[in-house]
C-alpha cells in the first residue's frame, strides 16, 4: 500500500432550519495516524453528537462521506476523547497526494431514537442551565407550602422522554402490563411502583447497552430535571402549565378527561417538544420527598433519607391547580397506584 498523505479539516457546528446554532458541539485536538492499512482519526468532543467522517482528494473543493469506519462514529457518540478507524482499502484502491483532506462533522443529537422489540421511543435533548425551582412570585397565590422556598438550581445536560413510558414499551421491556385503566399500546403505563420503575430502567439499560452513548444510562428523572424540562428548559416562556397558560390545550385533567387516561402525545407539546408533563398521569421522580431550602444547588438528587418518593405533573382527575409546574405530591415507593406512571431520563453518570 502506498504511503497515505493526510491533512485535516474540522467542522464542529450543526445546522438547524438553515441557521448555524450558537451552542454547537466542538471538535478539538484532532490528530491522524496511519496504522498499517487504516487511518486513525482521534479527536475530543465536548457534547454528545452524531459524528461522520468525510474525504476530499481535491483540496477541499468536494467531499465524500466515508462508510468503512469503526470506533467513535455514527449516532449517539458521547463527549470525551474519541477515535475513528477508517479501513482505507475496503473503500478505495489507494490514497495518495497532497490534496487529501478529512472533514469531521459533529451534528447535535437533539432527538435520540431507540427501539425495543419493535417499540420505538424518543429521548429529547435538554440543554443544561440555571432556573428557579419551586413556587415563584408570579404564581404565589396558588402555591402550597411544600413548593417553597423558590431556589436556584443548576443542571447539566440530559435527555428526557418525549412522552410518558407507554404500555407498549413497558410490555416490550418487562413482559407484562400492570395498568388498571384503559389499556392499549400508546396509553401511559400506570399502576407500577417506584421500585418496579427502577427494575424497568435496569432492564432497559441492559437491552440497549450497545446503543447507548458511552457513560449514559436510563433513569427516573430527578425532581429538578423534571421541573426544568416541564418549564421548557432554556426555552422557558413562563407558562403556568407545561407548554401553555391554557390548560385544555396541553393537559388531560378533571374537566376534560372523562375520568380516564388518554393516549400520549394527543395534546400540545411544551417548548422542548415534550408531551403530557401536565396531566394524564402523575410521574415518578428519582428523589425522596423532602423540604426545599434557600441554597443554590447543582444537580440536586433530593434528601438522603425519607419515607416517600416525589411524583409530579398532576393526573386526569386533578383540578387545574394540580397540574401547575411547581405542584408536588408524594407516594410510597412500593405503591401501585393507577394514577401514577413515569417518564424516562437519559443521564450521564
Amino acid at each position: 500500500m502506498k504511503k497515505l498523505l493526510t491533512r485535516l479539516l474540522i467542522v464542529g457546528c450543526f445546522v438547524m432550519n438553515g441557521a448555524v446554532a450558537l451552542n454547537a458541539q466542538t471538535v478539538t485536538n484532532v490528530t491522524t495516524q496511519q496504522v498499517d492499512k487504516t487511518i486513525h482519526v482521534s479527536y475530543d468532543l465536548d457534547k454528545p453528537a452524531e459524528i461522520s467522517l468525510h474525504l476530499s482528494i481535491d483540496g477541499g473543493k468536494t467531499y465524500t462521506e466515508l462508510h468503512k469506519l469503526s470506533g467513535d462514529v455514527g449516532k449517539n457518540v458521547a463527549e470525551g476523547h474519541k477515535t475513528i478507524v477508517w479501513d482505507v482499502l475496503a473503500e478505495r484502491e489507494s490514497l495518495v497526494g497532497d490534496d487529501v483532506l478529512f472533514l469531521i462533522k459533529a451534528k447535535q443529537n437533539n432527538i435520540l431514537e431507540f427501539t425495543v422489540k419493535n417499540v420505538t421511543f424518543k429521548m429529547i435533548y435538554v440543554e443544561g442551565g440555571s432556573f428557579t425551582m419551586g413556587c415563584t412570585s408570579k404564581f404565589e397565590e396558588d402555591c402550597y407550602s411544600d413548593e417553597k422556598p423558590a431556589h436556584q438550581v443548576l443542571l447539566s445536560d440530559f435527555y428526557m422522554g418525549e412522552t410518558e413510558v407507554t404500555q407498549a414499551l413497558w410490555c416490550a421491556t418487562m413482559g407484562g402490563n400492570h395498568s388498571f385503566y384503559h389499556k392499549g399500546d400508546n396509553f401511559p403505563v400506570e399502576g407500577v411502583s417506584w421500585n418496579e420503575c427502577q427494575s424497568f430502567c435496569t432492564a432497559l439499560n441492559d437491552a440497549l447497552s450497545k446503543e447507548l452513548p458511552d457513560g449514559y444510562r436510563f433513569a427516573l428523572p430527578t425532581e429538578a430535571q423534571w421541573e426544568y424540562s416541564a418549564k421548557g428548559g432554556n426555552n422557558n416562556r413562563g407558562y403556568r402549565y407545561s407548554g401553555d397558560n391554557h390548560i385544555d390545550s396541553v393537559a388531560w385533567y378533571s374537566s376534560n378527561s372523562k375520568s380516564r387516561t388518554h393516549l400520549v402525545k394527543t395534546k400540545k407539546a411544551n417548548e422542548l417538544g415534550l408531551y403530557d408533563m401536565s396531566g394524564n398521569v402523575w410521574e415518578w421522580c428519582r428523589d425522596l420527598y423532602g423540604n426545599y431550602s434557600y441554597s443554590v444547588q447543582k444537580n440536586p438528587t433530593g434528601p438522603r433519607s425519607g419515607t416517600y418518593v416525589c411524583v409530579r405533573g398532576g393526573y386526569w382527575g386533578t383540578s387545574a391547580g394540580g397540574c401547575r409546574l411547581s405542584t408536588r405530591w408524594h407516594a410510597s415507593p412500593n405503591e401501585h397506584n393507577p394514577i401514577i406512571g413515569f417518564r424516562l431520563a437519559l443521564v450521564h453518570e
